[in-house]
């Protein structure tokens, strides 16, 4: 259907002729002398009738008129409804990128693949399925930073997500899970009071940063904010050295006892990734912990239609301008 933004800028139509009938006329009582030195121009200027405009250019006129007010009135063409699923949750996941992250304890499509970029491919998917939330990424290393605020264009935040690499944050091998979890509790605080969740994915301990986990996580917990944490990275890997094969705990640094308490503070749930299967099945039981609800919005795409009658306006008063020249 058609839409003016600006219908009432129809009441100018009639200005032309108020203007006609308010001013007073034209005075024509001046005096004209006609030479004609030849009686062939005499019968010339007659059959052009002096300088006498034709009736048509008066309509031409009135035309270009109504196109201009139509265009002022911002007409507008707006689409069938479209269907959008909203939540009104804010979803934050902060990714650890320090240099941990980049041992290679996990197998995808039958190669072995550091920690992140397992971290990657699973996380992907899950905020593909995230229909009707807002959110956002957090990376963080030796200082944690907001790579992408609170959005609904999931499609931006996977690609950003993607683009990260180990030591984006610094060259340094430290953590600082305290500060990405207080980073998260500043964007949140000020949303909204819905449903605010924070999953926050490392593989060690809290090595760096200004503010201790367990501090941030009271200070989510005063705000409303719940914390999913999970540790990722195998239990036992085989590496091979010039005395032969040993089994060694890559995970050895990995802080269970803080992120359970982590989780615990801000009611939420610690999990363990030893490989992508786990990984995958934590973020469907993510899904299902916090189901995408179907509130419904719908909106109309809308096309701008005005630029039409305002150029078929310019034409006409170009043609009449041009004309009247002539007729001089």
């Amino acid at each position: 259907m058609i839409h003016f933004e600006w219908p009432q800028l129809l009441l100018l139509l009639p200005l032309p002729l108020l203007y006609r009938w308010l001013l007073p006329a034209q005075s024509t009582d001046v005096q004209a002398a006609l030479k004609v030195p030849f009686i062939e121009d005499f019968g010339q200027a007659k059959a052009m009738g002096g300088s006498q405009r034709p009736p048509w250019l008066l309509w031409l006129a009135a035309v270009a008129w109504v196109l201009l007010i139509v265009a002022s009135t911002r007409p507008q063409w707006l689409g069938e409804p479209i269907e959008q699923m909203v939540s009104g949750r804010d979803l934050m996941l902060a990714v650890d990128v320090s240099g941990s992250m980049a041992e290679k304890d996990f197998k995808l499509s039958g190669n072995w693949v550091d920690r992140l970029t397992a971290t990657k491919n699973v996380a992907s998917a899950f905020m593909d399925r995230r229909v009707g939330d807002r959110v956002g990424l957090i990376l963080f290393g030796t200082t944690a930073y907001l790579q992408t605020p609170l959005t609904f264009d999931r499609k931006t935040v996977v690609t950003l997500l993607n683009e990260a690499f180990i030591g984006i944050t610094d060259n340094e091998p430290a953590t600082s899970i305290g500060d990405a979890i207080g980073l998260a509790v500043k964007h949140l605080k000020n949303e909204q009071d819905n449903s605010r969740v924070l999953i926050l994915l490392t593989d060690g301990a809290n090595t760096a940063g200004e503010i201790t986990p367990l501090q941030a996580a009271q200070l989510a917990a005063d705000n409303g904010l719940k914390i999913y944490t999970i540790g990722i990275g195998a239990d036992e890997m085989i590496v091979r050295s010039f005395f032969g094969n040993r089994k060694v705990n890559p995970s050895r640094d990995l802080d269970e006892e803080t992120l359970k308490a982590i989780a615990d503070k801000t009611q939420g749930r610690y999990f363990r990734a030893r490989n992508k299967e786990e990984l995958e099945a934590i973020y469907q039981l993510l899904d299902q912990l916090e189901p995408v609800e179907k509130d419904k919005q719908f909106y109309r795409p809308m096309s701008e239609l005005y630029p039409w009658p305002l150029a078929m306006a310019l034409l006409l008063s170009a043609f009449i301008a041009v004309f009247k020249q002539r007729l001089r």
